[in-house]
């Protein structure tokens, strides 16, 4: 176990020379090494990425895992080896900015039942607008489509301070998040199944769902690159995040419940992927979602085995269906919905 400061930033990594180049002077810059250390757990890379941080960070912690187990193993293990009060899992293409981490340590240490905490999320490239990943925090609908404040399906806000209010929300986002150990270690961390995409989302409801709460600070700033590992024209992407929402859904809501909310969604879905696969000219888009269908079916009796029937949400979603309010009634902005 590595002995660390009370903040241990951990950058996941997977061949990402040319981002750990562009935007770990930030952090460096930018983050108080008398109360937190920068780690790299990094998911057996082939380029060289961990030669260029040993010349030039060797500040920086190294953990080297066995090969890319994804997000979620990938953290598990890095995480598992360092000893700190706080984590904070920073994507390799975020860029942070001054004063990033105070905001939010500060409101987790303000109450023993807050659990994660994300900052405001720009995009790194029209730096005036939210970032898809996050935005100013996370929700879910009544059918657990993912949106954010500033940004629902791909209409996302210019940031005019609108949403500078903290606030709890339902889930925080991966791309920055800020945890206590103590509680992610708790619930185990994240679902190793879901390899990528959503596994935030799942573990935020896992901490709804035991009392805990999760909030934005958007006195915090960062910016975020994305779409580094899995572009949005990668049908893998697609194929995964519609499976890990499906998955997501039947291990955390309770089960009398679960099945017609599936049921709903399969109509939404189905129009969702012809959608998809018209805007990006691509029918493997749609093969992918019919594929993260299959894979779910498969899945379903190891998750009810699994999974605790009388599960009841403490945060509940917010009482709307997404694509109704988005398509039908032309709500594009949070403050609309």
């Amino acid at each position: 176990m590595l002995s660390d400061k009370k903040i241990a930033i951990a950058i996941l990594n997977y061949n990402g020379l040319e981002l750990l180049k562009k935007f770990l002077p930030s952090v460096i810059k930018f983050s108080n090494n008398k109360i937190s250390s920068i780690y790299i757990i990094d998911n057996n890379s082939h380029d060289k990425s961990l030669v260029f941080v040993r010349k030039n960070y060797p500040q920086i912690k190294i953990i080297k895992n066995k090969k890319n187990y994804g997000y979620a193993k990938g953290y598990n293990l890095g995480l598992s080896e360092i000893n700190s009060e706080y984590y904070v899992l920073l994507n390799n293409d975020v860029e942070v900015t001054k004063n990033w981490l105070d905001p939010m340590i500060n409101l987790l240490e303000s109450d023993e039942n807050y659990a994660t905490c994300q900052p405001k999320i720009r995009s790194l490239h029209k730096r005036e607008r939210f970032d898809y990943a996050g935005a100013s925090g996370g929700f879910l609908d009544l059918l657990y489509y993912p949106f954010c404040r500033g940004r629902i399906f791909n209409t996302i806000e210019k940031d005019k301070g609108q949403y500078d209010n903290e606030k709890e929300i339902f889930w925080s986002s991966g791309a920055c998040l800020m945890i206590k150990s103590k509680i992610f270690k708790k619930l185990k961390g994240f679902d190793i199944d879901f390899f990528a995409h959503m596994e935030e989302i799942d573990l935020c409801w896992r901490l709804n769902n035991s009392n805990y709460k999760n909030y934005c600070q958007p006195k915090s700033l960062v910016y975020h690159l994305g779409g580094q590992t899995l572009n949005d024209n990668n049908p893998k992407k697609t194929y995964l995040n519609f499976r890990n929402n499906l998955i997501m859904i039947l291990k955390n809501e309770n089960i009398f419940k679960v099945f017609p909310i599936i049921f709903i969604r399969t109509f939404f879905d189905f129009f969702a992927s012809i959608k998809i696969s018209f805007d990006k000219k691509n029918l493997f888009h749609f093969l992918a979602v019919l594929l993260a269908y299959t894979a779910f079916i498969f899945k379903i009796p190891k998750i009810i085995l699994n999974k605790n029937v009388w599960i009841s949400n403490r945060a509940n979603p917010k009482k709307i269906i997404l694509p109704i309010k988005y398509f039908f009634m032309g709500k594009k902005r949070f403050s609309d919905l």
